[in-house]
């Protein structure tokens, strides 16, 4: 791309108008598709340097208001619903009129059993559990970073204040993950918060629930201001997403054949990771390396998603010199409708191909945030975490 005038046409561009791809076309006899097609593949960038794995991150069982056994549970998301990698959230107030989760044992039995089904490689088991977090966070998922984590208990249990939130917020070892933000019974409103109050990940989509923008026609029930992803990104905060269930039934991670749309579809998390250990899938969590999407038709039914700037990955901060290169793949059980470049919280380009390659000439911010949302043919929808993306 070195037209002198094409950043004063353009705002962006795709390979497809390269100097190299217009001698080609204009070759005469030299050219030919098969090397245009040979050009446009030397400019993507090389394969991962990670694997993608599946997993679900919110469901309960009767430890607090939720059906199955935490056996069943386990067992459930590994071989019916074929995933890799799964966390149990119990509620912290152990369901109304049972025994707290730090009562009775209950969290010493969740410790237990969230080590008895590791199997490092084959299915990775996150301990969490969900814990009431008012004004902050109502509904708020907290993850570790290893098997023998203690409850945090504040000044106040099913409250959280400022000073507590700010200090979990700093532990390597936690990751803090709220749900249903835009609801007003479970909410939270990132219009009154400050930018070191928010969190480092947002559940943007449960099971007939999401979070991503006011007015989304995937959020069922109230929808309240404030309370949105986008809000927060437009507040300047560095959040990435997953998905999740929310299952409480036994039937996380699965499509319920007999539901409707969109709540027969299971929210589920992919991360790309170096491994599927609980030690690579954390870490792909903390830095956001992970995207939420609406589970699919079958077991198999999975979204893969491959969302890279300049050979960086989603949730990264980074200086680029020059303009932004940004790679997307999109593999799916389901034809794709559309894939939007959302940059700065608005639809910036649509794009119908399974993988493409943009040029963005145009910064508008000190730090331009990118991500993706993939829509199916069927509705099913697949949301990265950004890139910030910074120029020199």
């Amino acid at each position: 791309m070195t037209h002198p005038d094409r950043k004063l046409a353009k705002r962006f561009d795709i390979p497809g108008r390269s100097a190299a791809f217009t001698d080609l076309v204009y070759g005469g006899t030299e050219g030919s598709w098969d090397k245009i097609r040979e050009d446009q593949k030397r400019r993507m960038p090389e394969k991962p340097q990670y694997s993608v794995y599946f997993g679900e991150l919110h469901g309960h069982t009767n430890l607090s208001d939720g059906g199955p056994s935490i056996d069943d549970y386990f067992t459930g998301l590994r071989d019916r619903a074929g995933l890799d990698f799964a966390a149990l959230s119990d509620h912290d107030h152990g369901g109304v009129g049972k025994p707290e989760l730090w009562d009775a044992g209950k969290w010493e039995l969740t410790k237990q059993k969230v080590k008895e089904y590791y199997q490092p490689g084959k299915f990775t088991t996150i301990l969490a559990y969900e814990r009431d977090s008012y004004p902050w966070y109502n509904n708020l998922v907290i993850y570790y970073r290893d098997h023998d984590g203690e409850m945090l208990r504040g000044m106040r249990d099913g409250e959280m204040t400022r000073e507590e939130l700010h200090r979990w917020l700093a532990r390597e070892d936690l990751i803090l993950v709220p749900h249903d933000t835009n609801v007003l019974s479970s909410g939270a409103d990132f219009l009154a918060m400050e930018k070191e109050d928010m969190v480092p990940i947002i559940q943007v989509y449960s099971r007939g629930s999401c979070t991503e923008y006011m007015g989304d026609p995937l959020a069922l029930g109230n929808d309240c201001e404030g309370g949105h992803w986008q809000d927060a990104l437009l507040r300047g905060a560095r959040m990435g997403c997953i998905a999740c269930s929310d299952d409480h039934s036994g039937r996380g991670g699965i499509t319920l054949e007999n539901g409707t749309f969109p709540t027969k579809y299971p929210g589920l998390t992919g991360v790309w990771a170096e491994e599927n250990t609980l030690e690579s899938i954390f870490a792909a969590l903390k830095a956001r390396r992970c995207y939420g999407f609406m589970g699919g038709h079958t077991t198999g039914g999975r979204i893969t998603v491959d969302f890279r700037i300049n050979g960086h990955w989603m949730g990264e901060e980074i200086i680029v010199e020059g303009d932004p290169e940004i790679y997307y793949k999109v593999e799916a059980d389901d034809s794709i409708d559309t894939v939007t470049i959302v940059k700065n919280c608005r639809n910036y380009i649509q794009l119908r191909a399974a993988e493409q390659l943009v040029y963005d000439y145009r910064q508008e911010t000190d730090a331009d945030c990118y991500y993706l949302r993939v829509k199916l043919k069927d509705g099913r929808q697949a949301w990265t975490s950004p890139i910030w993306v910074s120029r020199r």
